[in-house]
């Protein structure tokens, strides 16, 4: 069969993993936005170099998140077969996926919130605590203001990394568009609809790294 002839013929299997890769991203980034930067707040404000001591939380956090970035990816997800299967119900499919997706998508972007906010210059600090600011005050009317535009490449970046992490998701069932480059290109020898699938997936990093510069640049105070 011809390339166009493989398309047509695989069609629904390519819609089926495009939806697949899109509740396991949806999933995991939301997740990642929702704790991984108040996580990634909480790195900074218990930081030794913040809080000019040894502060219990900060080593607490730090620990965690260097072992589930360190962990090899495909062994975490198989290793967290039964804590998934606990909580869910099942094991397998895109949501049941999305949970080993999150933790390390919660790990990566807390980690990249807490470099953003300590390249903050000190004098932000300062100017909120001779301005009499409390901690929240702080965090959304300086650290926030001042970092967003760092903040929104960071999140960037995650999704970059997730897109990447997703492709290997189908070792659980979760399917996606990178199981479906195996499956139906690799596996099957058919190597026109596994290129196709690459290029789908550098297209969708390629968009979604200038919508976020293009943001990133509009947020940016210094411009």
């Amino acid at each position: 069969m011809s390339l166009q002839e493989q398309l047509v013929y695989y069609w629904p299997e390519l819609v089926l993993s495009l939806e697949q890769t899109a509740i396991m991203m949806g999933i995991s980034l939301s997740v990642a936005l929702l704790v991984g930067l108040p996580l990634g707040m909480a790195l900074y404000l218990t930081h030794p170099k913040v809080q000019q001591r040894e502060h219990w939380a900060y080593w607490v956090f730090n620990a965690l998140i260097s072992i589930i970035r360190s962990f090899p990816f495909l062994l975490f997800v198989v290793v967290l077969i039964p804590v998934v299967r606990f909580l869910i119900g099942r094991a397998f499919g895109p949501v049941p996926a999305s949970f080993p997706l999150s933790i390390v998508a919660i790990a990566i972007f807390a980690r990249l919130v807490e470099q953003v906010l300590l390249d903050i210059p000190n004098e932000i600090r300062l100017l909120a605590d001779s301005l009499g600011a409390t901690t929240r005050q702080y965090i959304w009317h300086f650290l926030l203001v001042e970092g967003r535009s760092v903040l929104v490449l960071a999140f960037t970046t995650t999704i970059v990394s997730m897109t990447s992490y997703s492709t290997v998701m189908g070792i659980v069932g979760g399917g996606g568009i990178g199981d479906f480059a195996i499956r139906y290109g690799y596996q099957s020898y058919q190597y026109g609809i596994m290129y196709v699938a690459i290029l789908i997936m550098v297209g969708f990093v390629f968009v979604v790294q200038m919508l976020g510069n293009q943001l990133a640049h509009q947020l940016d105070k210094r411009k």
